[in-house]
């Protein structure tokens, strides 16, 4: 099958590893502008991950979606409109696959809805979520992931086709919670780092526990399913996210408290200024939400924003 994978950072140059590593034949998009795309191209190497000699490179955005029978979209959140923009009509025909996690944080919309928006035909888009770490994929540690969409038979396929003895795929059936559980697991990560930062790991479990309850809630106003939260796109990712060493908004959180400077991307930062529009427009409560987004874009917010949290009057464990 002929794959283009549009983003060579991070987690795409994985995904391009992975998919060629299954027997696919594998093109890799990125701007002749880039001089990160310009190394890989030239190195086939960065700092997490080889290339095989068979995937080749591209600068040709047109051409490696028309050519594709997948389109494997990975770049950051908040640019995936301006990229669907610089695609042709052509693209209400092909298939994508989204391998993201985030919220619009202008519009609060669903990355699928953006993909949608934008002229893509609602029944050949796919996400792809859940745990796993490049640096562990590379050494042959296994993970399971869950692939969805709005069309059963489309979610089968890409499952099917995508799965091997390195990841295990589950069949997703809610494309809302699928996909606002993987964006929300990084806001969470960013709170875990904070706790991190500050000495207090031991709180892990109850954020764990009360950041799946809060995420839960939003899901269900949304119109998703509550229970998704609990599984692999979000409790099931909360390992690699909360507590690896190898987790970019764990990471930041804990630089963030520490006053260092962290310059890798951590979705979680915007993303929790999307769900904190989202919680007000759902009339969701989101107290992890809105101290995160508190610490990122309030001047005057300090780590203690986490440490309010827990000065919060008693309420029922499992309160709607």
């Amino acid at each position: 099958m002929k794959i283009s994978v549009l983003g060579a950072g991070r987690w795409g140059t994985f995904i391009a590893w992975y998919l060629n590593r299954i027997g696919n034949d594998v093109t890799v998009y990125g701007r002749n502008t880039s001089e990160s795309f310009l190394k890989l191209k030239e190195t086939r190497s960065n700092e997490y991950v080889t290339l095989q000699k068979s995937i080749k490179f591209s600068f040709d955005l047109d051409e490696s979606v028309q050519s594709s029978d997948i389109t494997v979209i990975s770049v950051g959140a908040q640019n995936l409109r301006s990229l669907l923009k610089s695609m042709g009509e052509y693209k209400k025909d092909k298939v994508f696959v989204l391998c993201m996690k985030g919220i619009e944080c202008e519009t609060g919309k669903r990355l699928t809805e953006v993909v949608v928006e934008e002229g893509v035909d609602k029944q050949k888009v796919a996400v792809w979520v859940g745990p796993g770490h490049i640096q562990e994929f590379v050494r042959e540690k296994p993970n399971c992931m869950v692939i969805d969409s709005y069309s059963e038979e489309l979610t089968r396929f890409i499952a099917d086709s995508f799965r091997s003895d390195l990841i295990r795929f589950y069949y997703g059936n809610d494309v809302i919670g699928s996909e606002v559980g993987a964006a929300a697991k990084n806001v969470l990560g960013i709170a875990a780092g904070v706790l991190d930062g500050l000495g207090l790991e031991t709180l892990k479990g109850a954020l764990m526990a009360r950041g799946a309850r809060e995420v839960s809630r939003l899901i269900g106003a949304m119109g998703g399913n509550p229970l998704s939260a609990y599984g692999l796109c979000h409790l099931g990712d909360y390992e690699t996210t909360l507590f690896s060493k190898f987790s970019q908004n764990r990471a930041f959180g804990e630089a963030f408290v520490k006053g260092e400077k962290y310059s890798k991307l951590a979705e979680g930062v915007m993303t929790a200024k999307a769900m904190k529009k989202l919680g007000e427009k759902y009339d969701a409560d989101l107290p992890i939400t809105k101290a995160v987004c508190a610490m990122m874009f309030d001047s005057a917010a300090s780590a203690d924003e986490i440490l309010k949290l827990f000065s919060r009057s008693p309420k029922s464990e499992f309160y709607s």
